[in-house]
């Protein structure tokens, strides 16, 4: 059998090898690395709009979405001259040459390498110390359906109404909900993990029965979790308009507030996206019009710390944060009291 040639694709001005072109990367339909890398050109716009000149983890499928991945962070030798890049900084100081999504023809090289999945940091590379995106992850609990997702989001569109903040929902892709806001500068990581950490406990305020803020999972019940440290700082999201890495090729797929009853996120395809687009559109067309203000939640977060309210746990990795409760499950916690 002859071996597949590859496709040349002008993108972005550039020229872009496609290798193995016919390969499969999502089984239950067939669709192709070729494919793949249409879609993203479907999406040009939208994803450019939301992901454009931010440094991204790259997470490679080389077999396609049923096969082994790893995380990729660093550009790898041989990449064009062309590729952009600049230089990320984990907490302990560890640094990376990472990819940024400067246009899609930077996509569409990631994919050749059978990158299936794009998580880009809430920053620009032109502005690293300035974090433009406050990200919810309403996170599903074991025992947590779609329909109680729903109703959370619900919970937290009020919240944002109610506190003025103007907000933008999407799939995951897979079981959760995002939802973003466009913000002012002026903040940091730390500023934007500690307003998610209020919205958390806003939300659970609101509807202990539903959701949680609770780091610890032993403490949170089948309820729906929002996961404030994926603000913390180099933590990243999986990207708007990306495919993941799922055999059916789901899309995390941005929608309007008043979809949010009808969406139905195993539906979302790539076929069905791009009917879509045909459609719909891009729901998120106004997300950098009017940015955004954090100010009331950072000052309920110093309002809770005069009140005796320390902050929240932090991920193992980072080093002890000011403010923070023992970084120790609460039922080791009590262990350990009673030794």
């Amino acid at each position: 059998m002859a071996k597949p040639q590859p496709v040349h694709l002008e993108i972005d001005g550039r020229d872009v090898r496609i290798t193995s072109p016919d390969k499969v990367f999502f089984p239950e339909r067939g669709e192709t690395k070729l494919d793949l890398v249409h879609h993203y050109l479907r999406v040009a716009e939208p994803i450019i709009r939301t992901m454009g000149g931010r440094p991204t983890l790259m997470q490679r499928f080389p077999d396609g979405a049923d096969g082994k991945s790893f995380f990729q962070k660093r550009v790898p030798k041989g990449a064009p001259d062309w590729l952009q890049t600049t230089v990320v900084s984990t907490p302990n100081g560890t640094t990376s040459d990472a990819m940024v999504v400067a246009d899609v023809a930077h996509l569409a090289w990631a994919v050749n390498m059978g990158c299936l999945g794009f998580h880009p940091w809430p920053l620009r590379a032109d502005d690293p110390g300035t974090t433009d995106e406050l990200r919810i992850d309403l996170d599903p609990s074991p025992g947590v359906d779609f329909p109680m997702l729903r109703e959370a989001a619900h919970e937290l569109r009020a919240l944002f109404d109610e506190l003025g903040i103007i907000s933008f929902p999407k799939t995951t892709g897979n079981r959760g909900i995002h939802v973003y806001s466009r913000l002012q500068p002026g903040w940091d990581s730390y500023d934007v993990r500690a307003a998610a950490v209020i919205v958390a406990r806003m939300l659970e305020e609101r509807r202990p029965e539903l959701i949680t803020a609770a780091w610890w999972k032993e403490e949170r019940g089948s309820r729906v979790f929002v996961d404030f440290n994926q603000n913390s700082p180099h933590k990243t999201v999986f990207g708007a308009w990306c495919v993941r890495p799922r055999v059916g090729g789901q899309v995390s797929t941005p929608f309007a507030w008043d979809e949010l009853d009808d969406i139905e996120p195993d539906e979302l395809t790539i076929p069905v996206v791009a009917e879509r687009m045909e459609t719909v559109g891009d729901p998120w067309a106004t997300i950098d019009d009017e940015p955004q203000s954090i100010t009331p939640l950072l000052e309920r977060f110093e309002a809770d710390l005069a009140d005796g309210v320390g902050d929240a746990p932090w991920p193992p990795v980072y080093p002890k944060m000011p403010n923070e409760p023992p970084r120790v499950a609460p039922s080791r916690a009590k262990g350990a009291d009673r030794s």
